[in-house]
């Protein structure tokens, strides 16, 4: 084997490893925002609902789907917050999710 080929294979493994990292990451903001939400709501079963955030996930490709989960359910509770405040929320999630997985939580 080529230096050439060692090189594009170490490559090729630290993609799959970053991909995966990201996806943990976003699965467990997730989970995270699950929980905000349900704080918010006042919902008892927290770990069903933050559990029903991360399948919303699956619906299509990208954050919409998750976004606009939250959000009709934040608004359908009557909890007033606005679309631009769940995304914020998202991102500083996916903050904390990322640094949780760095430190090996």
């Amino acid at each position: 084997m080529t230096t050439f080929d060692e090189r594009e294979q170490g490559f090729e493994r630290k993609f799959a490893h970053d991909q995966e990292i990201e996806f943990k990451a976003t699965a467990r903001r997730n989970r995270l925002l699950g929980e905000w939400a349900a704080g918010l709501m006042g919902l008892a079963t927290v770990e069903e609902y933050a559990r029903a955030v991360v399948k919303s996930d699956f619906e299509q490709p990208g954050d919409e789907d998750v976004l606009r989960k939250v959000f009709e359910d934040l608004k359908g509770s009557g909890v007033s917050t606005t679309e631009g405040e769940v995304r914020m929320k998202m991102q500083e999630l996916l903050a904390v999710a990322r640094e949780q997985i760095k430190a090996g939580e």
